[in-house]
């Protein structure tokens, strides 16, 4: 699934290439998604003209004039690529979107996990998928007091802590599992047992290691592409995630997995306590 640093890539790169443009054409080729499109989605969208791309959690807004808000949610491997309107359309292409200057927007989709929906403006903070949302871990509040005030009373383990949505908006597991290697703290630990001077590195190098990964344009393994459908290169960097087995870059220890719920996740044990 696409996390924080890949949905931030999308948004950069497609705020330049949509601010402006008005949309002329909607077609919906596939409508069922995790919810089923709107039906409206054409009334909804025709004529709009985009002013902005934001990013919420995992959560891509396109802001369209008159105070809508296209919310965008790629699921497990959506894909949201602007292209020309005589590239060839791909299998699994379930919206598309034209615009007045011969492009298009399209959402591919395998899996269908995806979300999308059109909401006024001042409806969207009291939608549950945005109203519930926790801190954003680029904003200066994701710091060691709040961390420390969720994790003191938590019994889960802080990387189950770290995924959750309602305290960090856009984490995921590979890059909790790299901000943890970070931090020298063990995926498996119990969140109330870390001290608040472990609690204070979590929260000093999250922000480095999202930064790194936006400056790479994000991890692409398989479906994940950028708003122009060019692959990231953080793969190329991940101190542990998806690398069991293999020797740590800092000790030469080898790294571990451990399956923690439906997820995997790794570890040095030299290097994390």
């Amino acid at each position: 699934m696409p996390e924080l640093p890949e949905v931030e890539t999308i948004c950069r790169g497609l705020r330049s290439l949509l601010a402006r443009l008005t949309i002329t054409d909607v077609k919906v080729l596939e409508s069922r998604l995790r919810n089923p499109i709107s039906p409206n989605l054409y009334s909804e969208l025709h004529q709009k003209t985009i002013l902005d791309v934001q990013r919420r959690g995992k959560y891509i807004l396109i802001s369209l004039k008159e105070n809508w808000v296209w919310l965008i949610h790629l699921g497990m491997s959506g894909k949201l690529v602007f292209v020309r309107a005589e590239q060839p359309r791909a299998r699994h292409d379930h919206i598309i979107v034209s615009f007045d200057n011969g492009h298009e927007l399209r959402y591919n989709d395998p899996r269908r996990f995806g979300l999308s929906a059109v909401v006024a403006r001042a409806e969207l903070v009291r939608l549950s998928q945005i109203a519930n949302l926790g801190l954003d871990p680029l904003d200066h509040r994701f710091n060691t007091d709040y961390l420390h005030g969720i994790a003191r009373h938590s019994k889960r383990r802080v990387r189950d802590l770290l995924i959750d949505q309602t305290v960090a908006a856009g984490l995921g597991n590979i890059y909790v599992n790299e901000i943890l290697f970070q931090a020298g703290v063990r995926p498996t630990r119990r969140a109330w047992t870390l001290r608040r001077q472990e609690i204070g590195q979590i929260a000093q190098v999250t922000p480095k290691v999202l930064q790194r990964a936006i400056r790479w344009r994000g991890t692409s393994f398989s479906d994940y592409r950028d708003g122009e459908d060019r692959r990231g290169g953080f793969q190329n960097h991940l101190r542990v995630y998806d690398r069991a087995g293999e020797k740590c870059k800092v000790c030469t220890t080898q790294i571990k997995a451990v399956r923690l719920g439906n997820r995997s996740a790794f570890y040095c044990s030299n290097c994390q306590k």
